[in-house]
């Protein structure tokens, strides 16, 4: 389909990568009362090939981790897309994002870090893409990439 958020995509020049098989015992994305859609938590993988692996603090830079939550937040569409039939447009509101930032004990950064997929999210929605977030640090992610994020929105 293309609608209004699908021609904003092709305005911001981003494309969306294949939603990702689930690797273990989920689904990528639930829906509550027909309006509430769960987006399972996405690593940094472009199609199924794992991009920035490593620690903040220990290798990879904020601006890198920026990138990584980016591409965390597109998998987030692409599965999004699937949840809502294709149809992007029925996206009403995001939530809530939620972000894990693979670091040291010493990095502290994780909100600009998060930041990589807020900013990609509310680029493509506008205001209603504007959410509530958490950014926390850990000390390990599947496959030992850099960030993972999860996702809620509002759908009609």
């Amino acid at each position: 389909m293309s609608g209004r958020i699908d021609g904003r995509l092709k305005e911001l020049g981003v494309e969306l990568p294949e939603p990702a098989t689930p690797v273990a015992n989920y689904v990528p994305a639930t829906t509550s009362g027909g309006n509430i859609v769960f987006i399972s938590g996405q690593i940094c993988a472009w199609n199924g090939t794992l991009r920035h692996i490593g620690k903040l603090g220990a290798g990879i830079a904020v601006a890198e981790g920026r990138e990584a939550a980016r591409l965390c937040a597109l998998n987030i569409l692409a599965h999004l897309r699937a949840a809502c039939g294709g149809d992007l447009d029925r996206v009403r509101r995001c939530l809530r994002l939620g972000g894990f930032v693979n670091c040291t004990p010493e990095f502290t950064d994780m909100p600009q870090v998060v930041n990589g997929a807020s900013d990609l999210i509310v680029e493509v929605f506008g205001d209603i893409g504007r959410h509530a977030r958490a950014a926390v640090g850990v000390s390990s992610l599947p496959a030992g990439v850099a960030v993972e994020v999860e996702a809620t929105f509002e759908i009609g």
